[in-house]
């Protein structure tokens, strides 16, 4: 029998109780009365803002999104499961804004008057590199992985209207639509403005480059700290909601954003300021005068940049100033090229297997043919983004005729790369029957890399998402991620879902039977291979009350132990495993 406990607040004066005081009471009066046969079930019951007694307990307003605790090498570990190599970049990247978002923690903490000053200094990131290596997809893991709002921005729009600053205000204006209109957690937001070096006055221009100029001096304000309208001047609708309000409410309304602990990071390629810093550092090594042509060179060159170099690349001095933080990414070569490739979350690969899984069609890709589309991506010198084109153009043809053709394996080959037209004729004629064996060939090599994958980030993985990996969880994780078109923390996502499901169930076997079991490790990983995607929590707790209830609780009662362990085993063969145990409990271990 359940009695359930519900509480209700008074507008008198009387002095009540607590709802724990007045459970309590009930309890000890239901215990001494009926014993342990009628229970108390006490609905949850939040704290309400409004109350008085509550108010040093309540959250400050200006705490959402600032949960924050993730350190620099924390987020390094997670931008290496996705990026290949720009190791000097993640590091920059990483501790910055992580320091940034510290530090707004640490200061609501404390208070504003401990900590905040005049003069204060945000880490404005400039992002420096060729196109097609990584830039914008670096930053949006790093909001994905904080958790932080989130918006990108190309500096080309702001190229006419950017003299009146309007479309730079619009930038903090999305960021708040994009969280819903929550002003306080847009307040400690990222936001990225790409192509920032087409904003930069051209040098060969005579006079002052107005259009350009001017909207480096509108994001001056922005980027460091000013309050931010979400109404938009001479906006007809804004103004027709403001109206509407007003006339409702009779008051004016005014709803700002503060760009205080707003976080910028623009970039872009830069072209031609390579040579810019060369000239400046006098590098004789190339000769004077002379044009840098190697990508790495470039690279290396650019490490040396200085705010004048900047500055004489066409942005005024206190635009450079307002980013202190410079972070040069390298160009990519076809190894890299094809490490991102064959990195198992690289979203190229994971795109285009979703292409066909959408015509009921599993795509597998061979390393051999991952290695020509890279050796083919290099020579266009467009960085990750000509891995897309060149991976585009050799399968257009199978993505047009396999869907009509029944086939519901597509192993993408060395010979899929290098002669696509005879391969799709031999794949939907004769030689179809083969292919069935070069799919599971590909799939057993795949499957052979993802688990060395997972391996090789066992520790961060199991960290990060806080489950133990044994060899066989690792196992299941690939086997889902060979199923699915899913990257590797939502296949460790599946299996940790599947994973806590069945340790709920030894609190609900402890919470009706009184007797508490804990699976091994063993145990949970034979359940999880089990059942798959089908597990039911019901159906397992069911098997268990059957198959453990009656001898365990003869044990408890024998032995006065209420604890024990379950492995694979004794899931296997409950049987003997009871009467081995009852034999060692009550026959003295013989």
């Amino acid at each position: 029998m359940f009695i359930f406990l519900n509480t209700m607040k008074t507008t008198t004066n009387i002095t009540i109780p607590k709802p724990a005081e007045v459970e309590k009471e009930i309890s000890d009066f239901l215990t001494n009365k009926y014993g342990n046969q009628v229970k108390i079930v006490a609905p949850l019951v939040l704290p309400r803002h409004d109350e008085k007694e509550d108010d040093s307990e309540t959250t400050p307003k200006h705490s959402p999104g600032m949960d924050f605790d993730i350190l620099p090498d924390e987020l390094i570990t997670y931008l290496d499961q996705y990026i290949i190599g720009q190791n000097k970049a993640k590091q920059i990247l990483s501790a910055k804004i992580c320091t940034h978002f510290n530090r707004i923690r640490l200061q609501q903490g404390l208070g504003a008057d401990n900590v905040d000053f005049e003069g204060r200094i945000k880490n404005n990131i400039i992002m420096v590199g060729p196109t097609g290596v990584g830039k914008t997809y670096m930053v949006r893991l790093i909001a994905k992985k904080i958790g932080v709002p989130f918006i990108k921005g190309d500096a080309t729009k702001f190229s006419e209207t950017g003299y009146v600053g309007g479309d730079v205000e619009d930038l903090i204006r999305d960021l708040a639509k994009e969280n819903n209109n929550d002003l306080e957690k847009a307040q400690y937001g990222i936001i990225y403005i790409d192509e920032i070096d087409k904003i930069a006055s051209s040098r060969d221009f005579i006079g002052s480059d107005v259009s350009r100029t001017g909207v480096q001096r509108a994001l001056l304000k922005p980027m460091e700290e000013t309050e931010v309208e979400l109404k938009v001047p001479h906006d007809p609708i804004s103004m027709i909601q403001e109206v509407e309000h007003f006339r409702k409410t009779g008051v004016r309304e005014k709803r700002t954003v503060s760009t205080k602990n707003i976080l910028f990071i623009v970039s872009g390629a830069f072209s031609g300021l390579s040579e810019i810093v060369r000239k400046r550092s006098q590098d004789r090594r190339i000769g004077f005068g002379s044009t840098i042509t190697n990508p790495a060179h470039k690279a290396a060159i650019l490490r040396k940049l200085k705010s004048e170099d900047l500055i004489e690349y066409g942005f005024e001095s206190e635009f450079v100033g307002r980013l202190p933080v410079r972070a040069v990414l390298d160009p990519l070569n076809a190894d890299d090229l094809f490490e991102i490739l064959d990195n198992p979350n690289n979203p190229i690969i994971l795109s285009k297997r979703l292409d066909f899984a959408s015509y009921g069609i599993s795509a597998v890709f061979s390393r051999r043919a991952l290695r020509l589309f890279a050796q083919k991506a290099a020579l266009e010198n467009t960085g990750a983004r000509g891995l897309v084109s060149v991976i585009e153009q050799a399968l257009i043809p199978f993505e047009t005729m396999l869907p009509s053709s029944g086939i519901p394996h597509f192993p993408v080959t060395e010979d899929v790369v290098t002669r696509p037209e005879k391969t799709l004729e031999l794949w939907t004629g004769a030689g179809q029957k083969s292919l069935a064996s070069i799919y599971e060939k590909i799939t057993s090599e795949n499957r052979e890399r993802i688990i060395a994958y997972l391996v090789q980030n066992r520790s961060s993985i199991s960290i990060q998402h806080k489950l133990p990996l044994t060899e066989r969880r690792i196992a299941l994780i690939g086997d889902y991620y060979l199923a699915h078109v899913v990257e590797t923390s939502r296949a460790v996502l599946k299996v940790k879902s599947s994973y806590e499901r069945i340790r709920a169930i030894e609190q609900l076997f402890y919470g009706l039977h009184d007797i508490n079991i804990i699976f091994e490790d063993d145990a949970i990983d034979y359940l999880i291979e089990k059942t798959g995607d089908t597990l039911n929590e019901e159906k397992i707790y069911q098997g268990l009350t059957d198959d453990f209830e009656y001898g365990l609780k003869l044990l408890k009662e024998k032995t006065g132990k209420n604890r024990f362990f379950i492995s694979e085993k004794a899931l296997k063969k409950p049987e003997a495993f009871l009467d081995r145990l009852i034999t060692m409990e009550l026959g003295g271990g013989e």
